[in-house]
């Protein structure tokens, strides 16, 4: 038996390949499943079946794909009803790959279908769980997603079930079972996920707060609900299409990789339809970019920032990329189901510098130049961070506006003020930064490294302070 975790760092993303004599399952593949059919033909085995945990909200999943490109069947948990022919199974029931025995476990809580996978090795013996949103490494699956799309399915409801599946499927189990979540830490998923990606059962008994042996259910409740971000606007559309089906991967790349010549560019921009998003890292954006376009670069967490930020999953959509980075942009433009690429300028900025076109550029202040330059120009500090890292520390004086929302507060702020915006560390910022060049404020600055550069010196002043919470 082969199990093996296929795991995608910007999204935070875990899928699992199982594998035991010639037979293949996949467990919440991505959208783009060329990996797992290279995967199984490495092995010489058939995939027979894509095992879903639930319908997710993060990711538009590859069950489809899989189906359409080898006949495997989709499995879901009990209570599961998508648009499209699956196998939905019940509590307990059996499913065979290989000599490997695959146990369904419903575990309502993180949605009402969710399920866990209890794996058996050839020999019989129980090895892994697949726990999908159920179950993480240091948490468990939020319960506030389901009322999104089904508004009778309160979040309160949800974490009740969760604590019963938790305490009646879960932890009965074997100490030595591998847990197999489907998410890491930076996934919106859940609220506390550790960096790890896998742990034993025991363990996670030990130490996540969820799995606390003498917990109430009304303790549990609570929480698990203290602390749950707003979550992001994309995820009940993901839903949705895992629900109701989706086009092809194929078909999407093959509408949308078009080079597009300089003139016909142009005549795309005309239209006043389309948003220039340009994927080139924040050092590269900065350095010259086509006007009104906003970078979200493929070097951080891409696709949950385009799914924040670009409210429209139908928007059509201008790339501006590396050379060489264009299939690839619009690949994680669909992990979340933006399939409405209409091209890419070929040769990138590069077309549009060599026919002698404008270029803006964002200046960008090194830690030791802040204190002076905030001084000299009277800037107004412009803090895009989540709530939760500000109210952890943050600079005195400093405007808070996270940058989910950016856009939606652009009227609280005056254009004619230098803006000197920060993040962490520099990746956010800049696409707060090209959000404001795009929207008319010409006054825009960057910080390099953000608040994690600022934070360690030792020359702060008045302006640059680090408050802790406990000023707040």
């Amino acid at each position: 038996m082969k199990i093996e975790q296929i795991y995608t760092g910007c999204i935070a993303h875990a899928a699992y390949y199982l594998s035991s004599n010639g037979e293949a399952a996949i467990f919440d593949p991505l959208r783009d499943v060329q990996p797992y059919l290279d995967r199984a033909t490495k092995d010489g085995a058939v995939i027979n079946y894509v095992f879903e945990t639930h319908f997710h909200a993060d990711f538009v999943s590859g069950h489809l794909d899989l189906m359409q490109k080898t006949g495997a069947k989709i499995v879901f948990g009990p209570t599961a009803s998508p648009s499209y022919e699956a196998i939905i199974a019940t509590d307990n029931q059996i499913f065979y790959v290989g000599g490997v025995k695959v146990q369904v476990l419903h575990t309502p809580g993180h949605t009402m279908e969710s399920c866990t996978y209890l794996i058996f090795d050839e020999a019989g013996e129980p090895q892994a769980i697949i726990t999908g949103d159920t179950l993480f490494i240091g948490d468990v699956g939020r319960p506030d997603l389901v009322q999104l799309v089904k508004s009778e399915l309160t979040q309160e409801k949800l974490a009740r079930h969760l604590y019963q599946s938790l305490r009646h499927k879960i932890m009965p189990l074997p100490d030595h079972l591998i847990v197999y979540p489907n998410h890491g830490a930076g996934s919106a998923c859940g609220k506390n996920m550790s960096k790890e990606t896998t742990d034993t059962l025991g363990n996670q008994k030990k130490t996540n707060y969820a799995l606390r042996a003498d917990m109430t259910e009304d303790e549990f409740v609570e929480e698990l609900l203290t602390g749950l971000a707003t979550p992001p606007q994309y995820f009940p559309k993901n839903v949705l299409l895992n629900i109701g089906g989706y086009e092809q991967l194929d078909e999407v790349l093959d509408r949308a990789y078009k080079p597009l010549t300089l003139a016909m560019f142009d005549k795309m921009l005309d239209t006043g339809e389309v948003l220039v998003l340009d994927t080139r890292t924040p050092q590269d954006f900065a350095t010259g970019f086509i006007p009104k376009s906003i970078n979200i670069g493929l070097s951080g967490p891409f696709a949950v920032w385009v799914g924040e930020l670009i409210k429209d999953i139908q928007q059509p959509i201008l790339l501006i990329t590396e050379v060489g980075k264009e299939e690839e942009s619009m690949i994680r433009l669909s992990r979340v189901g933006y399939d409405h690429t209409v091209g890419f300028l070929a040769g990138g900025v590069e077309t549009w510098k060599k026919a002698n076109r404008p270029l803006h550029t964002i200046p960008r202040l090194e830690a030791h130049q802040f204190d002076a330059y905030i001084e000299s120009e009277h800037a107004t500090l412009l803090d895009v961070r989540k709530e939760n890292e500000y109210r952890s520390e943050h600079l005195v004086d400093s405007t808070f506006i996270s940058l989910n929302i950016l856009e939606e507060k652009l009227r609280t702020l005056d254009k004619e003020k230098t803006h000197v915006v920060f993040c962490a560390g520099g990746y956010r910022s800049m696409i707060a930064a090209s959000i404001l060049r795009a929207n008319g404020f010409l006054k825009v600055v960057d910080v390099v490294g953000g608040f994690q550069a600022l934070a360690p010196r030792t020359s702060l002043d008045k302006t640059a302070f680090v408050c802790p919470t406990s000023m707040l």
